[in-house]
């Protein structure tokens, strides 16, 4: 004997979504009242919003916000990009970008390009993001391909480029040079004395900027090519410890080291330790990031601070400005950067 299923007590075509005429119908008004008292609260009695938040609460409604942007042309979604979530190095920016955006009423869409061919990840992210027309873009970087600053261009969504410097941004752009970056702790190295340099860097565009600067000013200064190690993006401790290794096995007579990242550095403290080369007596360590951990490490690390906290806040005023139609005076933040010196060097 077959039992036949019991009807649905309610139907619906599609995903089967809890309506906004479905949330009326339960609190008790029109449509268009229930919409009023969702989007525009103060607009409504109070027992009429009173009324539909229950309604919402027990149906567990959930508003399509997408259907609200295309009807008022803002879906105050703003899309951020960045090369990777597991390193720490980008935290800050993110943090602070999602906190000054929530506390205007935006909120952060959060995509990954990688590191392998970022410029091929992130034009698959934009593919996907741009027909949802975000109010804004944040970008890291300003290396991109032809294709994806043709249609941002095309597309007029705001765009704030970040991590870095051009004399040709897209549209906005908060950032620092990297250049600079390398040249300065060139100058810091030549003027403690050191004499034998090595850099172990990342192999994605921005770090080997840093190295080049960073090798470049070694030979402007008349000292020998310094050595180099390049490891895979994202860095990490592992590869850290590995890169110095190498470079003692090739060149001992190596006297100071700068990293791509906070995190290569601890990996090129934590071999130090290993191989009983004594930091700062034998062999000096600058990073790159000032990490939280950095100033906590024995011996504490040097390296260089980035203000990642105000560049997400001034890429959040930025897209914000152009969004609610402000003119944006000057869309070109320099944030520059500083030399954290502490006990590793």
């Amino acid at each position: 004997m077959s039992i036949a299923p019991s009807p649905s007590k309610r139907t619906r075509r599609g995903s089967g979504a809890v309506t906004l005429h479905e949330v009326a119908q339960k609190a008790g008004v029109a449509p268009i009242t229930a919409s009023r008292a969702l989007n525009s609260p103060d607009k409504v009695s109070v027992d009429v919003l009173q009324r539909v938040t229950e309604a919402v609460q027990a149906l567990g409604y959930v508003p399509n916000r997408l259907a609200g942007g295309l009807a008022s042309t803002r879906s105050r979604l703003v899309a951020a990009l960045v090369p990777t979530m597991a390193g720490p190095v980008f935290l800050q920016t993110v943090q602070s970008l999602t906190q000054a955006l929530a506390e205007h009423g935006y909120q952060l869409m959060l995509g990954q390009t990688g590191y392998i061919d970022p410029r091929t990840g992130e034009d698959l992210m934009l593919e996907a993001l741009i027909g949802r027309r975000p109010d804004g873009m944040v970008l890291t970087g300003t290396l991109h391909s032809e294709q994806t600053r043709q249609r941002l261009q095309a597309a007029g969504i705001p765009v704030v480029e970040t991590w870095d410097l051009s004399e040709q941004p897209i549209d906005m752009l908060v950032g620092f040079s990297h250049e600079g970056v390398g040249r300065s702790v060139a100058e810091f190295f030549l003027a403690r004395g050191f004499k034998r340099w090595a850099i172990v860097a990342g192999d994605d565009p921005r770090s080997q900027r840093r190295q080049h600067a960073f090798g470049q000013a070694a030979l402007a200064f008349g000292l020998p090519p310094i050595q180099v190690r390049v490891v895979p993006a994202p860095t990490s401790l592992k590869s850290g410890r590995l890169a110095l290794r190498q470079l003692l096995q090739e060149a001992p007579a190596v006297d100071a080291v700068f990293c791509s990242s906070d995190l290569l550095a601890l990996g090129v403290l934590t071999e130090a330790r290993a191989l009983g080369r004594a930091v700062p007596g034998q062999l000096a360590v600058m990073g790159f990031g000032d990490l939280d951990f950095a100033a906590d490490l024995e011996p504490a690390l040097s390296t260089v601070q980035i203000d990642g906290a105000a560049m997400g806040r001034q890429a959040a005023r930025f897209i914000m400005d152009r969004a609610e139609g402000r003119d944006v005076a000057l869309p070109v933040v320099d944030i520059g950067f500083t030399l954290i010196e502490r006990s590793s060097t």
